[in-house]
This record gives structure tokens, sequence and C-alpha cells, in this order.
């Protein structure tokens, strides 16, 4: 069992910075990747970005590319999202993701609204 807790999300204007914490807890030494999500009202949930446990490979969707930054502290078992230049558009519940042989874990999500 993997437990997930996002949080930092809120309200930020456009040009702003945050940064989203994602605390796991549980069965996660065996994890393949772990990952960012996002849903806007009226939309499918989106890859934002992954990190792979086997490559270390990191991967961004084209509308985050140069502007979010994914890590993972490994002592704390902390993902973290970095979110800089934030555009209107990034308005959304952002979602942390565990993906373990056989199951794939999400957290509560968490808000963040861009407005000014």
């Amino acid at each position: 069992q993997v437990r997930l807790v996002e949080s930092g999300g809120g309200l930020v204007q456009p040009g702003g910075s945050l940064r989203l914490s994602c605390a796991a807890s549980g069965k996660t030494d065996s994890w393949h990747g772990m990952n960012w999500y996002r849903q806007a009202p009226g939309k499918e949930r989106e890859l934002v970005a992954s990190i792979s446990a086997t490559t270390s490979q990191i991967i961004y969707a084209d509308a985050v590319k140069g502007r979010f930054t994914i890590s993972r502290d490994a002592a704390k078992n902390v993902l973290y999202l970095q979110m800089d230049s934030i555009l209107p558009e990034d308005t959304a519940v952002y979602y942390c993701n565990c993906v373990v042989p056989g199951r794939s874990y999400w957290g509560q999500g968490t808000q963040v609204t861009v407005s000014s």
C-alpha cells in the first residue's frame, strides 16, 4: 500500500511561482515511476511531468517545458513540482501518482488557481 499526500497548491498570479510537494509513505521502494498529473475543469487528466526509477529519465508535457521542474528527495521520499512563470492555463487540480509493480496510486490532489 502506498499513500500520497500533496500540498503546496493555492492562488497565484500569472508569472508567479509555486512548489507542490507529494509526501509518499508505505511500500514505495519498488517504484517504477513517479508523476505529476493535472486536471482542469471540463478536461481530461493529463501528464505534466514524470521521473522514471529505472532510467532516471525525466519527461515534461510540452505545455510546461522550461517552466516546471520535477524532482525527488529520496531520503525524505518526497516528490516536488516547481512551477515557475505560471500561466492562467495552468489552473487545475494537480495529482501525484506513484507506479509500483501491478498498481498505480494517486493522491487526493491539490488545487492550483492562477488569477490576477
